[in-house]
Parts: structure tokens; sequence; C-alpha cells
């Protein structure tokens, strides 16, 4: 399945039914008076989250979702049945936009949220709506009223419990899938992945998600190589692993290279929990090891973990430290919940 994580639609709400002008004509009932029903509503455009879904790929070739008119009334006091409601089956995580594609709408987070984006035109009231005591046969209905219609962007951000970033052909997609059950594409050249990959890591009965999202360039911030995008995908993550070519000269440099990108683009990205990981440490020596994860250290001022994708060689313990991040995220998060329900003492009242 293709991936795609960027879509504008345009969607249109149900017509309101047009109320019913209508007389009752029985057999010895000389004035019977108006019996006109009135219109059905028109039928409203709905998003909601579905589980199973991570790609925004069904709006590609279909843009156009418009909503049923609702049933004009008929006599008899009948009223029309309203129109078919319209739904968008999103992946969770997917935001969405006006047509200036940014001012946000709606955040959809959980399976089975749901927004209505356009609702349908009311049913027009029927001629027995209209009869007074100076009316008593009035031949006056209402249309129904107009349905909304709108063009907005989806744009679907993954949600994951830890980021892998760096730059291209630092080893994410090799780490992503020695530790997890994806497939993503793999070789020994730069922009080998194209679009985000997300992994399931096991270890022991607990699991967590890992989002891979394609290398990131200078100037990634302001779309560079589609990098405010794939930085977007990143912005739900409780943690960052930042993975750092081990083979490469400049390891500093090329360190410093992402963490601007992610200062820079803002959203809480710079402020997130990071690990730092030296990796493709199977191809470096002893010395070499040990000089650069030095330097890395002092130019990050944290430490830095030694790992091979490729041999397993520390991926262990770099599960194991994302798994006490994502503890310590979700406690934390837990304690603000418990602080916001505490009652406030609104001391003595006399």
């Amino acid at each position: 399945m293709k991936f795609l994580d960027q879509a504008k639609i345009y969607i249109r709400s149900g017509n309101g039914g047009a109320g019913c002008v209508s007389f009752r004509r029985e057999k010895y009932v000389e004035f019977g008076g108006p019996n006109g029903g009135d219109g059905g509503r028109g039928g409203d455009v709905w998003a909601e989250c579905a589980d199973g879904l991570n790609t925004l790929i069904d709006y590609r070739y279909r843009q156009h979702f418009k909503a049923k008119t609702g049933t004009h009334g008929m006599g008899r006091d009948r009223a029309g049945a309203s129109g078919e409601d319209v739904i968008l089956s999103v992946p969770v995580g997917t935001q969405i936009f006006e047509e200036d594609n940014e001012t946000l709408i709606a955040d959809l987070t959980q399976v089975g949220q749901r927004f209505c984006l356009a609702r349908g035109g009311n049913g027009g009231f029927g001629n027995a709506r209209f009869k007074s005591a100076t009316n008593q046969a009035p031949r006056r209905a209402n249309p129904g009223l107009d349905g909304e219609d709108r063009w907005v962007w989806l744009r679907l951000k993954l949600i994951a419990d830890v980021g892998l970033v760096g730059l291209p052909n630092a080893g994410k997609s090799t780490l992503l899938a020695s530790v997890s059950a994806a497939r993503p594409k793999i070789a020994d050249y730069p922009f080998t992945t194209l679009v985000p990959n997300l992994g399931v890591v096991l270890r022991d009965s607990r699991t967590f998600v890992m989002a891979d999202v394609p290398g990131l360039i200078e100037g990634a911030h302001l779309g560079q190589g589609l990098g405010d995008r794939f930085l977007g995908h990143i912005e739900r993550c409780s943690a960052i692993l930042h993975l750092v070519d081990g083979t490469e000269d400049d390891v500093v440099g090329n360190y410093r290279i992402i963490r601007s990108e992610l200062e820079k683009y803002g959203h809480g990205l710079g402020e997130k929990t990071e690990l730092v990981a030296l990796n493709k440490t199977d191809a470096l020596s002893d010395d070499d090891i040990t000089a650069k994860v030095s330097v890395l250290g002092e130019a990050c001022g944290r430490e830095v973990l030694v790992l091979s994708g490729a041999t397993q060689a520390g991926v262990d313990e770099v599960i194991w430290r994302v798994f006490g991040i994502i503890d310590a995220e979700k406690k934390r998060q837990a304690d603000e919940i418990a602080a916001a329900s505490q009652p406030v003492d609104a001391g003595w009242q006399p």
C-alpha cells in the first residue's frame, strides 16, 4: 500500500428537502385543511478515525464527497427522510485544515473519534405549518436550505512512541528492521527511505511503536527535501532517537545539523527527550569508537550510546532506555491529570 500523508478534498453536505403543499381530499370532509409534510434534513459530512489505517491514499483518486439531499415532504402530513451522511474514514493522527492549509479545524487522535465538517441544510416547512385562524388553507411551503461546501486539507501525523531521526544513510531503516517486523527498503545509498515507516518493538511482553522518517537535510524545517512534512510525523513522539553515522568523519557536525533543524522547526521538537546513538560501530575500530563517542558526548552534553543495527550490538540497551523514557512520560502525564483533578480549597466560608 502506498503511503500518502496529505490530501486536498472537496466536501458538500446535503440540501434540505422541500416542504409540500397538500390538502385533505376525503369524502364527507368538506373543509379538510392543509396536510403537507416537512422536508427532510440534508446529510452531514463527518470525519471519523478508523482502526487499521495508516495512509490517506484513498483520497488521492477521489477528491469530491457529497452527502445526499433530504427527501421532500409529502401529503397526509408525511415528513421526508433525512439525507444519508458521508463518513470520511481517516487514520489516527489526522489533522484537518481549512483551504489555506494553516487554520486547524480538527485533530483526530483516537479510534472512533468523530468531527462534523459540514452540516446538512434544514428541511423546508410544509403548508400545514402555516395554517392559522385567518388563513385556513395556506398555499405556501418552504424550500429546503442549502448545504455547506468547502475545500479542506487532510494531513496525517503518525502517532509513535519514539521517532528515528538522522541524516540520510545513517542506518535508521536497518535499525527499525532489526528490532521490529517492519521491512523498510534498505540500501547503501542516501534517501533510500522516501516515506515514513512504523514498526512495533516487542521485548518481554512489552511493546512500543517506533517511527522511521526519511533522512533529513540542512534546511528541512523550511521544506527542503519535504523535511517539514517528515518532521511533523515525530511531533507526537515521546522521545527522539538520534542516530549518527559512525563511519562519517565529522560526527559532531552531522549531529548539529539535525539538532538545528529540530529546534528551528519548533512545535516542541527541540524540548523532547533525546537519545543520541553512534551507529555502524561494526565498521569502526575500538579506538575510533572511543574517540568519536568522546567528541560527540561533549557536543550534545549527554551520554552517547553505541550500537550497530546490522549486527545487533548495543541494540537491547537502546531499547530498554526507550522503555524507561516512555514509562517516565506516562507517569508525568498521570501526575498532571491527578493534579488537575484535585479539588480546589476555597477556604472557610462564613
